[in-house]
């Protein structure tokens, strides 16, 4: 895993993006199309931020998959993730095509479209965000390393729940769902290429625990993401603030 230090957020999201839209235009030029994962939460504001900006992506020539979402919960709420993209991403570019984790509907039905359609030609380009508790979608500790699904549904673990009311995202721990629809961490892997964007103070744990553990551990599932040939973690001042150097 490759390591970028920024000194602010805001530096660290112009890196990501660059790196991310670089590899969406070679994608383009190789194949004529590219595929591109999305993750969301407040960490992702500036890199999707930036992203957007990328005029010289043919984003008419990109389809675009997201990680997760919660049950119980449709795009109408503050919270939810389908509203997060629309908003910040798909609006404001011109996507060839748009595949989203909606579980407003029958989420059995949800699971087996996504699984197809991911399925259909590797994912070229991930942007992974890890949570606090080091998690990678909803993929919480300890999270299943096992399974080859492409789409689960899991519980939510308490120090997940608490994250997002942390964030601002709802307004009880009551409020936020106890179950989502997530990618698996083995689909995860499958991507070309794997960028980790993770800045702030609240993530400096998860990052030095990522890159430090002794092993690669379901009990902190970003360590997974070192398994991967073509994974880069961009970190800023806060975040990196518990690495030795």
């Amino acid at each position: 895993m490759d390591l970028v230090y920024s000194k602010t957020a805001e530096e660290l999201g112009q890196k990501a993006a660059s790196h991310a839209a670089r590899l969406l235009r070679e994608a383009i030029d190789s194949n004529g199309s590219a595929r591109l994962l999305l993750s969301t939460g407040t960490s992702q504001f500036t890199t999707l931020d930036a992203l957007t900006k990328e005029k010289s992506v043919d984003w008419e020539k990109v389809e675009m998959f997201h990680l997760d979402e919660y049950l119980g919960i449709n795009d109408e709420h503050p919270a939810s993730f389908v509203k997060y993209l629309k908003e910040r991403f798909v609006s404001k570019i011109n996507l060839g095509k748009v595949h989203f984790v909606d579980t407003a509907g029958d989420v059995k039905a949800l699971i087996e479209n996504l699984s197809a359609e991911i399925n259909k030609k590797q994912i070229d380009v991930g942007i992974i965000g890890i949570g606090e508790n080091a998690h990678i979608a909803f993929n919480d500790p300890p999270a299943d390393f096992d399974t080859e699904e492409a789409f689960i549904t899991v519980t939510l673990a308490e120090s997940c729940r608490q994250q997002q009311l942390g964030e601002g995202w709802f307004k009880t721990l009551e409020d936020v769902p106890a179950q989502a629809v997530t990618i698996t961490v083995n689909q995860i892997l499958k991507c070309k290429h794997i960028i980790s964007a993770v800045p702030y103070k609240v993530k400096a744990k998860a990052v030095h625990d990522t890159l430090n553990s002794e092993t690669i551990t379901e009990k902190i599932p970003a360590t997974a993401l070192r398994k991967h040939g073509a994974a880069t973690l961009y970190v800023d001042k806060d975040s990196a603030s518990m690495l030795d150097n």
